[in-house]
């Protein structure tokens, strides 16, 4: 007869031997992002004097750091390039101030003109151009004609301009963030020649016309 503590030692099992090791906590940033937003501060810093007022404490510039990650994973700004324009604006806005995360975020946006591109009136108004039955569209700029086309050409030639324009603006805008990040636009269909060029028979054609003819004539 077994023993009450061999019983135990069946019954009970130690828990060391199941042990699971804790999961080790996800950075909430990873290293790459933080050595750009470290950056980012060193350089608001020194273009603002009077960021203390913002962030009086270390703990304050800590949790402002990751206020502005989070705020710039979820505006999907992802380019070096975007924050150089920020940083750019806030040269030129000589405040003294830092700004808000909000207003970073804006002037982080370039505007069509600082891209080479055309204005959004400007644009418009090609875009309008564009949806004419008999435009060439080559004669327009690639991303006009990308917006006209997400836009839809058939709204640009027939709804008046309270109605079409801010569906072209928002198309536009989309378009100025894809030239941003690099990605392809619509590619412009090829015009046709002004001229075919080419071996013409005219037997076969003689005898194509005599043969439909033919067939009218039975009909």
């Amino acid at each position: 007869m077994k023993s009450a503590v061999a019983i135990a030692n069946k019954v009970f099992v130690d828990p060391s031997q199941y042990a699971v090791e804790p999961a080790q906590p996800k950075p909430l940033v990873d290293p790459a992002s933080a050595r750009v937003v470290n950056a980012l501060f060193a350089e608001l810093k020194a273009i603002h004097p009077a960021w203390r007022s913002a962030w009086p404490t270390p703990e304050c510039e800590n949790n402002a750091k990751r206020s502005w990650t989070k705020a710039f994973t979820s505006a999907g700004m992802c380019s070096i390039e975007q924050i150089r324009y920020g940083i750019e604006r806030c040269r030129a806005s000589g405040s003294p101030f830092m700004p808000s995360v909000g207003q970073f975020l804006d002037w982080c946006t370039p505007s069509p003109e600082n891209m080479g591109l055309p204005s959004v009136d400007r644009a418009y108004m090609q875009a309008c151009a564009a949806a004419h039955p008999a435009a060439e569209a080559s004669h327009f700029h690639p991303a006009v004609w990308h917006a006209a086309c997400e836009a839809g050409l058939y709204l640009l030639a027939r709804q008046p301009e309270s109605k079409s324009r801010p569906v072209f603006e928002r198309a536009y805008a989309l378009t100025v963030q894809m030239v941003l990040q690099g990605e392809p636009l619509r590619e412009i269909p090829k015009a046709l020649p002004a001229k075919v060029s080419g071996p013409r028979n005219l037997e076969a054609g003689n005898a194509a016309l005599a043969g439909l003819k033919k067939r009218v004539r039975v009909g």
